[in-house]
């Protein structure tokens, strides 16, 4: 029903089942790995209302920790996951205990999945939303410079009233409108990087 890929390795769909509810891939010598492709393999479908969490798990000295990556459904049947900034030992983020597995050897990875109702994903959080600031930081830095950059050329082109012939097939916008606009693009970017999803 699942599978993974990893970049320049074969498909893997071998997975072994923790409970009737849980499943485990092994990823061996996964030091060198930065992403995670998880799938349903189209064989068979979650029944209507249910969906898989998927987890991953770093080798650490006191044993599996899990950290939530996202979901798969039949609406969503596969995602890519980036897990190189999560094979750090001190992120602790969103972590649980999955089945009674362990590691074996110290450079291999795991991939929990974990059948759950679909309102029951739809309430988890997962790590790279919880670690968000950096990338929503990221993020809130380009559209600043982009808004800046883009007010500053626009007004290297202001002129005076005095100064403007008239051109009727322009368009003018006056720089105050632009002015606004900036500031309440900015003022709203701050209180939520991401209002422009909605």
């Amino acid at each position: 029903m699942f599978g993974i890929i990893v970049s320049g390795r074969l498909v893997q769909t071998d997975f072994h089942p923790v409970s009737e509810t849980q499943f485990l891939f092994n990823i061996p010598e996964a030091d060198n790995i930065n992403h995670v492709v998880i799938f349903m393999t189209g064989q068979t479908p979650f029944p209507d209302g249910i969906g898989a969490a998927v987890y991953f798990s770093w080798p650490r000295p006191e044993g599996p920790v899990w950290t939530l990556l996202g979901h798969i459904s039949n609406q969503k049947p596969s995602a890519i996951y980036k897990i190189s900034s999560l094979k750090t030992p001190d992120n602790d983020d969103n972590q649980i205990h999955f089945g009674d597995m362990s590691h074996q050897q110290s450079h291999l990875a795991q991939i929990g999945i974990s059948v759950e109702p679909l309102d029951q994903l739809a309430q988890q959080v997962p790590a790279s939303q919880v670690n968000a600031s950096t990338s929503a930081s990221t993020f809130m830095e380009f559209a600043t410079k982009m808004l800046e950059n883009f007010f500053n050329f626009s007004s290297s082109f202001a002129v005076t009233q005095s100064q403007m012939t008239p051109n009727l097939s322009e368009t003018y916008v006056p720089l105050s409108t632009l002015k606004n606009w900036f500031e309440n693009f900015q003022r709203r970017l701050q209180q939520n990087p991401y209002f422009w999803k909605s």
